[in-house]
């Protein structure tokens, strides 16, 4: 399998290293807009001849395609015309960009990647990606799926910190009563219990692509609510520039969703989570959409995983053995259960 990667970030390397050590590239074509900065992530991959290191341009990027099996977009967005040009080479594409703007950019292009017969897979991530996977699965045990909640904790590198320092200032679309309505920013303050060892954090309302491709994948939901932990410094100084320099790859991360519906006439609901680095748990996800992908595993057409992936149960299993671990909250005695 041949592959092209845009962008060599904490994402995009963490992406590289699982498709290079667990699926057997024989080519990698990394493409950077500031291949001098990618340089010691690039040589830290090894594999010489296996690994290929260029500037993004608009000809290196039409070279690279030819005889490519995919495209991973593991940069900063916009994205939308390298993902464009791939379809139209009928190569699949894969992106990690959790911007709500970028997913609908990549979502126009649903029409031309179904007749070509590709998958262009936005918001392939943690949140979303992860969190799609998460409730997709826990929608499909319910009789009824009425609500989606999904928040989370971390991110994965400077481009995806600074994204989320954006994030805390704009305003945010979300599902209520089948309606998109729009919520203030940073609001709708929630405690919310991460599995494993991160604990209880505050999360608030965050733009993000979730809820859109959530939405996409279950018109049937009344609900769809997106949110990330912060701290009163991160929503306090949001409005200015970054005052400190953001983890090379981020620290702790995780993951929680929450659906809620029906089962045998009963309400119910189901609570899923994950935790790890998130730069670590974007990666994995990333590189194992790109593999389904590749092998016809997705479904033809645009969309978040929620939507591509028809077996998200395959999917979540495949993820464990690569050593990201799936919770489900049990109980509440004496403490949250995981």
């Amino acid at each position: 399998m041949q592959a092209v990667l845009v962008g060599l970030g904490a994402v995009g390397g963490r992406a590289a290293r699982q498709l290079l050590s667990a699926h057997g590239l024989t080519r990698l074509t990394v493409l950077s807009r500031h291949p001098d900065r990618a340089v010691p992530t690039a040589a830290l991959l090894g594999q010489p001849g296996v690994v290929g290191l260029q500037r993004l341009t608009q000809a290196n990027f039409h070279a690279a395609l030819a005889g490519a099996d995919a495209v991973l977009l593991a940069s900063p967005a916009p994205g939308r015309h390298w993902a464009a040009a791939a379809v139209a080479a009928g190569v699949p594409v894969v992106s990690v960009s959790d911007e709500p703007d970028e997913a609908r950019s990549l979502l126009h292009l649903g029409p031309d990647a179904a007749r070509a017969g590709v998958v262009v897979a936005a918001g392939a991530g943690m949140a979303p990606g992860l969190s799609c996977l998460l409730a997709s699965w826990a929608v499909h045990q319910l009789a009824q799926a009425e609500e989606v909640h999904v928040a989370s904790l971390g991110t994965g590198g400077p481009a995806c910190a600074r994204r989320h320092h954006a994030a805390l200032r704009e305003a945010v679309e979300e599902r209520r009563a089948g309606e998109w309505v729009r919520r203030p920013p940073a609001s709708g303050r929630e405690l919310v219990w991460f599995p494993g060892e991160v604990g209880g954090a505050d999360c608030y309302r965050v733009n993000r692509a979730g809820p859109l491709l959530l939405g996409r994948a279950f018109p049937e939901l009344s609900v769809v609510t997106t949110r990330s932990a912060a701290s009163r410094r991160d929503r306090m100084t949001s409005w200015l520039p970054m005052l400190r320099r953001p983890h090379p790859e981020g620290t702790v991360g995780a993951v929680w969703v929450e659906v809620r519906g029906r089962a045998g006439g009963l309400a119910e609901s189901k609570v899923l989570g994950s935790s790890g680095r998130p730069a670590l748990v974007a990666g994995l996800v990333a590189a194992t959409a790109l593999v389904w992908a590749v092998r016809g595993r997705l479904r033809p057409g645009a969309g978040g995983l929620a939507e591509l992936v028809s077996q998200p149960g395959a999917f979540l299993a495949e993820l464990t053995e690569l050593g990201l671990p799936v919770y489900e909250f049990e109980g509440t005695t004496p403490a949250p259960t995981w």
